[in-house]
């Protein structure tokens, strides 16, 4: 007859860790996004929560982002988080790629308003095949648009409008105006944490 194992020591590991509950930052509405738990609530700094954009701003056509956030501060049982990066789906992403079209790619490296190191990556759809050259100076406007725009802005601008697609609408303007385009997204940020200091 097998022996029960004993759990004696996990359920007291258990009753001396408390659950705590995550919430975006204020600049994305201090949205509740999920609960976590430990035995101490400084090892809670730096733990990395992901959420769906649609869950964050009620709206179920942007359940194809991923956003993460990471806790940098704890006050009784709420942890409250910073923003560190987002990702669109990839599905996604193939699905708006049309036969005999492009998809112009590129990766942009800044420093926000308020100190923040961020690397993005936007892609472009075109309405038809562009050559070489053609791509050549969509990517350097496109670059130039998002790097000039999260410069200018502090972290939390910058990420207001990758939500409401207000960096794209502004980078559709100016690239339609040079190649026709179908869209521009903003498909991958990620913020650089600062360091913690011992």
């Amino acid at each position: 007859m097998a022996k029960k194992k004993q759990s004696g020591r996990r359920v007291e590991g258990w009753k001396a860790k408390s659950w705590y509950k995550v919430y975006s930052p204020e600049n994305v509405g201090k949205v509740y996004i999920g609960e976590t738990v430990t035995d101490n609530p400084a090892k809670l700094i730096g733990r990395v929560m992901t959420a769906p954009l649609s869950e964050l701003v009620n709206d179920y056509s942007k359940q194809n982002v991923k956003m993460k956030f990471s806790v940098n501060e704890v006050a009784g049982d709420a942890a409250y988080t910073t923003f560190i990066g987002h990702e669109v789906a990839r599905d996604y992403i193939r699905s708006l790629v049309k036969r005999r079209t492009s998809r112009i790619e590129s990766i942009v490296n800044f420093v926000s308003k308020d100190g923040r190191k961020v690397r993005a990556t936007v892609t472009c759809f075109t309405l038809t095949r562009a050559d070489q050259s053609q791509q050549h100076l969509i990517r350097r406007v496109i670059s130039e648009e998002v790097i000039k725009y999260g410069v200018e802005n502090e972290l939390g601008v910058f990420v207001n409008a990758i939500i409401n697609g207000e960096i794209s609408k502004e980078t559709f303007r100016k690239v339609k105006e040079l190649y026709p385009i179908r869209r521009v997204e903003i498909i991958k940020t990620k913020v650089e944490l600062p360091k913690i200091q011992k």
